[in-house]
């Protein structure tokens, strides 16, 4: 992989306020290996690959719609590397080839195994098997999230994200936010908006960050996964506004909280906010499918 020379935009999102909030459009950075994705897999990969490996092996685990997923199967594709996915669910065996995600990851060459959900959350002892039965393989933990990760994620800063007050990034497994934590410039506060009920996970992005400039703000809705007819609303107005697609578990729901934080005066007059849009878009098909299911108003695609 090598680091990309297209310059990523920033746009500004007009506010009725004296605020400026800009948009870094990471999502723009590879077609499906996308936004976060791309910087937390790249020194992974790179130095895998240093070790010059025979037979490369990656290896990875997640969930029926997982972004992760996605991106290391198209990583897989374009690099020529063989590729594997643990899948939470065994129920999914059967019908994988009707959810968008496991059927793209699919179709780019990814092997997949499905094992139930008691299995999947002891993955220390799935690494272990995994680890006799490949053990030439790079095994990347669920969401990326590694000490590798951290670094690669320093990339989605530059000399330009210097001038901003504050740096907004959707939270899930807390690789991104450590990264932009640790590479933060020394005036900069950071905020992640969590998309998960974790409790735990201040504590982990502060081992990863080893520095305290980060603040954590709940944009779960109650659980991870959870879309509300609110979300879907803001999402499909923010399209029409600004021409910005954005998606239902991390990016949507980032920047509806930060919205209304800014409508709630949290940010000082005059402040300057930068916030990461990082991708995640290949879930939406998924998303829509089980919104027209339930008859309730879709994400707006078109």
């Amino acid at each position: 992989m090598k680091i990309s020379t297209v310059p990523i935009p920033i746009i500004q999102i007009p506010l009725q306020k004296n605020i400026q909030l800009f948009l870094k459009r990471e999502d723009l950075i590879h077609p499906q290996i996308s936004g976060n994705k791309y910087w937390k897999l790249f020194y992974n990969i790179n130095s895998y690959l240093d070790q010059n490996p025979g037979n490369p092996v990656i290896i990875t685990f997640g969930g029926a719609f997982s972004n992760h997923i996605a991106a290391v199967a198209a990583l897989g594709k374009e690099y020529q590397l063989k590729t594997l996915g643990i899948i939470r669910g065994e129920e999914l065996q059967y019908k994988w080839q009707d959810n968008p995600t496991l059927k793209l990851a699919h179709q780019n060459g990814m092997d997949s195994r499905f094992v139930s959900r008691e299995e999947y959350r002891d993955k220390d002892f799935l690494t272990q098997i995994l680890e006799k039965e490949f053990p030439n393989a790079l095994i990347i933990p669920e969401g990326g999230t590694n000490e590798r990760a951290v670094e690669g994620v320093q990339f989605m800063l530059n000399e330009e994200t210097k001038s901003f007050d504050y740096l907004c990034t959707a939270v899930g497994t807390g690789g991104t936010i450590a990264g932009i934590s640790r590479f933060a410039a020394e005036n900069q506060k950071v905020l992640g908006f969590k998309v998960v009920d974790d409790q735990s996970l201040y504590d982990k992005v502060l081992k990863l960050s080893a520095k305290n400039n980060f603040e954590l703000v709940e944009a779960h809705d109650g659980k991870y996964g959870k879309i509300t007819n609110e979300n879907i609303r803001f999402i499909n107005d923010f399209k029409d506004k600004f021409g910005i697609q954005l998606d239902p578990i991390y990016t949507g729901k980032m920047l509806r909280k930060l919205f209304e934080m800014i409508e709630e005066n949290y940010f000082p007059e005059g402040s300057k906010i930068l916030a990461f849009h990082t991708g995640g878009l290949q879930g939406i098909s998924g998303a829509n499918e089980l919104l027209k299911k339930q008859n309730r108003d879709l994400i707006d695609i078109n």
